[in-house]
């Protein structure tokens, strides 16, 4: 952390002077709404008009909880998305349209947790802006830039998924399409946040003063990170376009197709309720009218991006109200600090879990990432016993097959992806290649092979197909 600590521009006099002293007290960026020590006034003393505010903005047990509750969704965060990362890049049979844009958003959940949930920590802890002014824009930027490609990635599967459904004749995207259209995802939203970005800016709060632990001897200036507008009324107007592009407009066309589909998939579940005459049924792939029967796989895939879809809108939602209350609801100065003190720390919070949670929502909902998450935990685990001593190691191997230098696991009925180091399987069984030739692995689709050395210490493994 660098802690500014030389005097250099005094920008916000000129602000106080034409827009009163509110901006300067709830200085902000846009989606990053950085807390303004100017407006927390416990413990603050003004002498001779220099205002000094102590550098912790709390005590230590409300630190302590935001400390343990932002490291818990930087946690599941990091290792939730950096898992349907590998596992959509390490299977090629989970690179699918959906499966594609689910990584897209897995990567901008990334880039939260890496970018915003560590500096809105440490700017929610400390008085004023602890950073430089090149973390202040990166921040800013790397933030917007994430939650608009997560929502124009949530409007693209929207409409993914109800090209599939409601219009089943029309062509499927292609994974080509799906690419472009990431691509062009990343650029719009780069473009939207370019203003931000180009605004943001660090600058002294004037005769205003950070204490160390009481002691007046050890006073740092304060700093500030906040969007310098050339006009101050274009915060406003600003604040208002990006909650219009990337909250309301696209989740209100997510929340009309996603109508749709449940209208279409709630006409399909009873036309194929209604009794059947004495004919042959038929064919289970198509409707009486030709038209494609939906999948029960199908319909579980739309209810996972639907609880995805939701839980954005609802985490996302406390945090823009708040953000148009400072701009327009005329709040005072007390107003203002019990906003940046602790309600905006808790919108934050709020806001980035949304990062963590979307990881479990594939894993409950969808089987192939279930499999992946469980083929983890089952590779770490079978590695680990491995590496044990024979004699404390008791398998099902026989004499014949330990004095040869290949044996076989089936997987049954499970998904071993291709090039992966991964076991996808809850029981092994280890069968001897003399006696089980590679086409009767029974109940098999995929198997593992395996070269281990008679001591079952050395393992080497390679996924083959069958």
């Amino acid at each position: 952390m660098e802690v500014w600590s030389s005097k250099e521009e005094k920008g916000l006099t000129e602000l106080e002077d034409s827009t009163g002293t509110m901006i300067a007290l709830n200085s902000s960026s846009h989606l990053l709404l950085y807390y303004d020590a100017a407006n927390h006034t416990n413990y603050t003393t003004t002498t001779n008009n220099i205002t000094y505010f102590p550098y912790y903005q709390h005590s230590l047990p409300v630190a302590a909880s935001f400390i343990l509750a932002y490291l818990f969704i930087f946690l599941l965060c990091m290792v939730g998305n950096v898992l349907v990362c590998l596992i959509v890049l390490g299977n090629r049979r989970m690179r699918t349209v959906t499966n594609l844009f689910i990584l897209n958003l897995a990567v901008s959940d990334l880039l939260v947790g890496i970018f915003c949930i560590p500096t809105t920590l440490v700017d929610n802890l400390i008085t004023g802006w602890p950073f430089t002014n090149t973390v202040c824009k990166l921040s800013g930027l790397v933030q917007g830039m994430s939650v608009a490609a997560s929502v124009f990635t949530l409007v693209a599967i929207a409409v993914d998924r109800f090209r599939c459904i409601v219009y089943p004749f029309q062509p499927k995207l292609t994974l080509l399409v799906a690419k472009a259209t990431i691509a062009m995802i990343w650029v719009l939203a780069v473009v939207i946040m370019c203003p931000s970005a180009a605004a943001l800016t660090v600058e002294e709060v004037a005769d205003h003063y950070m204490v160390y632990s009481q002691n007046y001897n050890m006073t740092y200036p304060l700093y500030s990170c906040y969007e310098n507008f050339a006009d101050p009324k274009m915060r406003k107007v600003y604040t208002t376009v990006l909650f219009a592009h990337i909250y309301l407009v696209p989740l209100t066309l997510i929340t009309v197709m996603y109508g749709r589909i449940g209208v279409k998939l709630y006409t399909s579940v009873v036309s194929s309720r209604e009794p059947q005459d004495a004919a042959p049924p038929p064919p289970p792939a198509r409707h009486e009218g030709g038209r494609p029967q939906i999948s029960q796989k199908k319909i579980k895939v739309i209810k996972m991006l639907i609880v995805v879809a939701l839980l954005f809108m609802l985490s996302w939602l406390p945090l823009w109200t708040l953000m148009l209350l400072t701009d327009y609801g005329g709040l005072g100065e007390e107003q203002l600090e019990l906003l940046t003190g602790y309600i905006f720390p808790f919108a934050h919070w709020l806001a980035f879990s949304n990062s963590s949670v979307n990881p479990i929502i594939y894993g409950y909902f969808n089987e192939n990432f279930k499999r992946g998450f469980q083929a983890v935990c089952q590779t770490n685990s079978f590695i680990l016993r491995s590496l044990q001593p024979l004699k404390k190691r008791p398998g099902p191997v026989s004499t014949k097959c330990l004095n040869r230098k290949l044996v076989i696991i089936s997987a049954e009925n499970r998904d071993i992806p291709l090039g992966a180091h991964w076991l996808n399987q809850r029981c092994f069984n280890v069968i001897c290649q003399r006696v089980v030739p590679w086409n009767q692995c029974r109940n098999s689709s995929t198997s593992a092979v395996y070269h281990i050395s008679t001591s079952v210490v050395n393992i080497e493994i390679r996924i083959k197909q069958t």
